[in-house]
């Protein structure tokens, strides 16, 4: 495939502006993810001989003219463009500038946002030839070599094409049929190597992980159902699939080798812990291959003790936990498959083992009250974590909570830019029965400031910093951030 060239592109946006998290925007907490599925799939196209760049622009706060000059000069033939929802009127004008510079490309816009709405993506901007629906590693490699080969683009699974053959018509689109999730994941290349070679690790800061940390994941796909959830309705599913664990261990050894700057490794499944028992052989065998390096993953609050403390032994620092609520019948309307009791004994058991836990909570569920709000911030406080975070719902397109509150009456806006603020933070686009988005933001800010201004805390978290240089440097890298807002309070 030598001279084939794909170009795949985090457009450029706010700076600094998270698209590949669970929901997108500039972050109070500098938090900033690498573009890992987009990598996953750069991987991929690249392992078939295809020349390949990818361009992350808010992490190197590359502006348009910059991309479309880099691009240019590579004078790609596919350009895989990555999308969110707050961000999707923006990468639609960057796919127009981008197919003005270089007509003969083939421009193709993937992720969550358009997995949900591909008819409303292509009706969006004509310059965009089609969308990638679902997991797109194998649709984009073959749709790399259909192109390069001057195939039918029609026998590619998981496009959604714009009609060449019916001129001047915006919404005529063919689909190609769905394409099937992945089963044997170690056929996908490693991540990181293509992390080496474009990007730099420095630009990534996630604060439940050591910094400089890399970042990536063990499995997709997860069976549970919180309505919330963006990646498992949209994308991956709820089927798991995993990496074998030799090949994870094989590509942590390789992290170890070609990123001597990296202090840790954050496993990004949706649930890391969804298996325990691989949970306990995967940690067993980074004992026995003597890895040292310190790791962190998402998990559940249904883990158990002797779990965490293998995964303690092997190098788990913290875990990101979804608590959500302290009130058992919204956690229940959520789906989350998990009650209040098992989440004080998960946190009791996490610091016997000796990992820290970063808790999410969440207000305006269905039934939200004053009352059950209150209950939230009096169970984070309780529980304790080293660290969390209080924010409204966020709803996007693809899930049953977008459904939900648009049936309801209570989605306040359908424009996507309403999905942030003027300066690229979280807003909030919901309401509930009894709550205003204003009274949702509001507790948020208050909710942050109760907790993290109690004088123990501050008392504990200069003690962590004193204790241990590399937590010093955690800290102080997302207090820089942070803490203006939690003062000032406003925004999610």
């Amino acid at each position: 495939m030598s001279g084939f060239r794909v170009t795949f592109l985090n457009p450029p946006f706010f700076k600094r502006f998270s698209r590949s998290q669970r929901s997108p925007a500039v972050t109070k907490s500098a938090t900033l993810y690498y573009p890992m599925w987009l990598s996953y799939a750069a991987a991929f196209v690249a392992k078939d001989g295809f020349e390949i760049d990818l361009i992350d622009a808010p992490a190197d706060n590359l502006d348009l003219a910059r991309v479309i000059r880099r691009v240019s000069e590579f004078s790609p033939r596919l350009i895989v463009v990555d999308t969110s929802t707050p961000s999707i009127y923006n990468d639609a004008s960057v796919c127009a500038r981008l197919k003005e510079a270089l007509p003969e490309s083939f421009v193709v816009m993937v992720g969550t946002h358009v997995s949900a709405l591909a008819n409303e993506t292509l009706m969006l901007e004509a310059s965009v030839d089609a969308v990638a629906i679902g997991e797109y590693d194998y649709t984009l490699r073959e749709l790399a070599t259909a192109l390069s080969q001057g195939e039918p683009l029609l026998q590619v699974n998981g496009l959604l094409l714009r009609d060449v053959n019916a001129p001047g018509r915006s919404d005529n689109f063919i689909e190609t049929g769905k394409r099937q999730l992945i089963d044997n994941l170690d056929v996908l290349p490693f991540v990181s190597p293509i992390y080496r070679k474009f990007l730099k690790p420095n630009n990534y800061f996630n604060p439940n992980a050591l910094y400089p940390m890399v970042t990536i994941t063990t499995s997709r796909g997860c069976p549970f159902e919180c309505f919330f959830c963006l990646y498992p309705q949209t994308m991956m599913g709820h089927r798991v699939r995993t990496r074998s664990i030799e090949n994870v261990i094989q590509e942590m050894r390789y992290i170890v080798e070609a990123f001597p700057e990296a202090r840790a490794i954050f496993f990004e499944d949706d649930t890391f812990t969804v298996n325990i028992n691989r949970s306990r052989a995967l940690s067993e065998a980074m004992i026995s291959e003597g890895l040292r390096i310190s790791w962190s993953a998402n998990a559940r609050a249904d883990l158990d003790y002797e779990t965490m403390v293998v995964m303690r032994a092997a190098g788990c620092r913290a875990l990101c936990v979804g608590f959500e609520s302290g009130c058992q019948p919204l956690l229940d309307s959520m789906k989350k498959r998990v009650n209040v009791e098992s989440m004080r004994r998960f946190m009791r058991d996490a610091r016997r083992a000796g990992i820290l836990v970063h808790g999410c909570f969440m207000v305006g569920l269905p039934g939200e009250t004053p009352e059950t709000m209150q209950a939230t911030l009096a169970l984070a406080k309780s529980l304790n974590p080293d660290t969390v975070q209080f924010y409204p719902v966020m709803v996007y397109p693809g899930t049953q909570a977008f459904n939900w509150y648009e049936q309801e009456g209570l989605l306040q806006a359908q424009d996507f830019t309403a999905w942030l603020t003027s300066t690229g933070l979280h807003n909030t686009v919901i309401r509930t029965h009894e709550l205003s988005s204003e009274q949702l933001v509001r507790f948020c800010d208050y909710a942050r400031r109760q907790f993290y201004l109690r004088p123990s805390y501050i008392a504990y978290k200069l003690r962590q910093s004193l204790l241990d240089t590399h937590e010093l440097k955690r800290n102080l890298k997302s207090a820089k951030a942070f803490i203006k807002h939690l003062l000032k309070g406003s925004d999610v």
